[in-house]
This record gives structure tokens, C-alpha cells and sequence, in this order.
């Protein structure tokens, strides 16, 4: 490729002559680039702005606002405002159209809050120290927090917990709820059974569930819901919601067994499905209709298959979500 800077050689033909001075040919030719520079430069900026900027040449389409590559606050730009100036997307990530962002469900539950607690947190095992310390439930003292249990393949609680908690999570939100996660194992340890119960009231939330999974002998198997007892002591006063606890449980416990086929505890409830107790004290504290579903019971073959399975633990999400619409939703 012929450098730029260098003479051009004389055409064949030409009517300059070679023995004019070259500086006189490059000063003729300098003045003609510069008079088809704006021209040129102003058919390439209409150019691109009727036909896109695309490394292909085809117009880019918008990105959708739930794309990761706009900046939250493209993402959360109402419809028909102004992005603001910290709003645009870095030049490495390119530009986009933003869009207005999905509304909420509508349904049922739509303007209800409904808290779910993970029960426990795979970082427990690691931190039985901080999880001993005891705090104070009302009625007595108990651990801040406990591991949990697993199956005997290994599978931990909590692991089940959290993956049934957020496909409950879609469920509810699929149905109009505000969902609130009490931890999403986000944290090394816990929360105690305090702060869990801290966050249902703080969200004066319309109904609470705990999601466990038991760990008895093998032979005891299927499913129990935990109401809370009428207790009052210290911070506890259960008095207001031993009522619609009881029927929150018992709408789980119903839609529950319906779902996934599962059976009531064969080892307590006498078969309804249904226990009271007072030693909790995510129950004990809460001023929220509240709930614990231990689902089924990890060391128990029969069961810890059941509670291993994708396709079951959807089930599971799915009856206790139909148990919080028919208790909120009529």
C-alpha cells in the first residue's frame, strides 16, 4: 500500500508536467480533500442514523430493560421519563433503548406480603459457635440458630430449604405477592430465630411460613405443620394470631398432601398433619399469622428421595403457595 506522505507517481497520459514542482500538485490535491471532507462526513452521519450502528450494518434492535447490560437506573426509568445523565450505559457495553419494566402480577394476593423463612443456612455447620449463643424466645432461652439436618447421602436442610423457599418465592409472586426472603444464604450463619421472627412483624407481613425438613428415625415418615401454642411471656404474646395460624396451617396441610401426594406424619398429629408447640421461637415472637411445614423426613429413604427430587420439591412449593392463597385469598 502506497504511504500517503509520499509523491504520487506521474499518470500515463497526464497533462501536468513533470518538471512542475511537486508541492504545487500536492497543494491542488489537499485543497480538493478538504472540500469533499464535510460532505462526505455529513452522508455518513445520516447514514447511521437510518441505518444503525450494528459491526454488520443492520439496525441494532433495543435491549430489553431486565438486560443485564443496562444500569439500574435505565432499569428502573419510568415510562415516558428521562434517563438521567449516570443512567447511560458505558461506551465497552454499548447503547440501548430503555424500556419499562414489567408490571407487577396481578392476582389474589395482589397487595398482600407473605414472609418466607429458609429454615437454617449451610454456613451454620461452619459456625456452631456463633449459632450456640442462646437468646431469649419469650418463654425460655434456646440456640440462636441450629445446623439442621441431612439426609444420609449428605443432602443438608438447609439446601432444601432455600431451593423449596424460592420456587415458593415465584409462586406466590406469579400470584400478586410481595415475597420477603428472611435470608437467601447470602450471610455466613444464621439469622438467629429472632431476627427471623423480626422480619415477619417489621414486614407486617399478612402470613409467614418456615420451610423445614425433618431428621427422625427411618420408618417415620410424611409431613407436619407447626402451629404455634397460645404463650405469653417476656417478648411473647401469641394471643392474636393462634387463630389464623391454625388456619393457615390447616389450608397448607390440605393443598399440601393434595399436591404432592404426600401423607401426614405417621409418627405425630395423629394423622391430621398438625402440631402445637410453644418451644419455637420463630412462633413465639411473631405477631404475624405464622407457620412452620416440616415437609417430610430426611432420614427415611422413602422420603429423602422425595425431598432430593426437582420435580417434588416444585410439588412442595406449589401446595404450600395454594395453601397461602386459600387463607388470603379466599
Amino acid at each position: 500500500m502506497r504511504n500517503d506522505d509520499s509523491p504520487p507517481p506521474p499518470e500515463s497520459g497526464s497533462s501536468v508536467s513533470p518538471d512542475r514542482p511537486w508541492f504545487t500538485r500536492r497543494s491542488t490535491l489537499v485543497v480538493g480533500v478538504a472540500a469533499l471532507a464535510p460532505a462526505a462526513l455529513a452522508g455518513w452521519v445520516l447514514t447511521q442514523a437510518f441505518a444503525g450502528s450494528g459491526s454488520d450494518g443492520a439496525r441494532s434492535a433495543p435491549l430489553p430493560a431486565s438486560h443485564s447490560a443496562l444500569s439500574p437506573g435505565q432499569r428502573d426509568a419510568k415510562p415516558g421519563s428521562t434517563p438521567s445523565a449516570s443512567a447511560s450505559t458505558s461506551p465497552s457495553a454499548g447503547t440501548s433503548t430503555p424500556a419499562a419494566a414489567p408490571a407487577p402480577a396481578k392476582g389474589p394476593l395482589t397487595g398482600k406480603t407473605v414472609v418466607v423463612d429458609p429454615g437454617h443456612n449451610t454456613g451454620n455447620f461452619e459456625h456452631t459457635g456463633e449459632i450456640d449463643q442462646q437468646v431469649d424466645i419469650g418463654t425460655g432461652h434456646k440456640e440462636c440458630d441450629t445446623t439442621g439436618t441431612t439426609t444420609n447421602s449428605g443432602y443438608k436442610e438447609a439446601d432444601f430449604t432455600l431451593d423449596v423457599s424460592r420456587r415458593l418465592r415465584t409462586a406466590l409472586e406469579a400470584q400478586g405477592a410481595k415475597v420477603v426472603l428472611t435470608h437467601q444464604a447470602d450471610r455466613p450463619w444464621g439469622p438467629c430465630i429472632t431476627e427471623r421472627a423480626r422480619i415477619g412483624n417489621e414486614a407486617k407481613a399478612d402470613a409467614v411460613v418456615s420451610v423445614h425438613a425433618d431428621g427422625v428415625s427411618a420408618g417415620n415418615r410424611g409431613f407436619h405443620v407447626i402451629l404455634p401454642a397460645k404463650v405469653k411471656g417476656g417478648g411473647a404474646d401469641t394471643a392474636k394470631i393462634v387463630g389464623p395460624s391454625r388456619e393457615l396451617g390447616e389450608r397448607i396441610a390440605g393443598n399440601f398432601a393434595r399436591t404432592t401426594g404426600s401423607a401426614p406424619a405417621n409418627y405425630l398429629g395423629s394423622g391430621t398433619g398438625l402440631v402445637v408447640r410453644d418451644d419455637l421461637g420463630g412462633l413465639n415472637l411473631s405477631t404475624q399469622p405464622k407457620v412452620f411445614i416440616e415437609c417430610g423426613n430426611m432420614r427415611d429413604a422413602k422420603d429423602a428421595a422425595q425431598l432430593t427430587s426437582p420435580e417434588w420439591r416444585q410439588k412442595a412449593a406449589q401446595g404450600i403457595s395454594d395453601g397461602i392463597v386459600g387463607f388470603l385469598g379466599g
